[in-house]
């Protein structure tokens, strides 16, 4: 798992954290004032990378949280089987099947380079670079 650790108060909106050990975008922080007996309080809120599901968390804003090193890699799209796509990587030469994104449906087909993240232990399909005939032009 690779991860780094950071001070909560240089994260900020569109950082990405690890919340409930689920690699999360922020889309939100409410940050409270320090009381007369406490430190300020960050409330973060997530949507996780891989699954979308929404999470919080509340801590000391002077603590450290961690951060996911995200990979973006290229891989070239080999074979398409329902919603899922076989892909080989463009350095490794590693091959492996990639969930299609709903929005990526019709432009995900073989041959194309596709661009992915490894994040944590999983690998995601983010976009489409480049395709062979017609997704160039389009």
């Amino acid at each position: 798992m690779a991860t780094k650790t950071v001070g909560c108060n240089e994260i900020k909106v569109g950082s990405y954290i690890i919340i409930e050990g689920a690699a999360c975008k922020i889309v939100n922080i409410d940050i409270s004032r320090p009381g007369k007996h406490g430190h300020a309080k960050m409330r973060m809120e997530g949507m996780g990378v891989i699954d979308g599901k929404r999470r919080i968390i509340v801590m000391p804003a002077h603590d450290n949280i961690e951060v996911p090193i995200i990979e973006k890699r290229s891989a070239q799209v080999l074979s398409v089987h329902g919603s899922t796509a076989n892909v080989m990587d463009a350095e490794t030469y590693e091959t492996f099947d990639l969930p299609i994104p709903e929005e990526l449906q019709g432009s995900c087909v073989a041959g194309v380079s596709v661009l992915y993240w490894k994040v944590l232990e999983d690998k995601v399909l983010k976009q489409v670079k480049s395709g062979e005939g017609k997704e160039e032009e389009e």
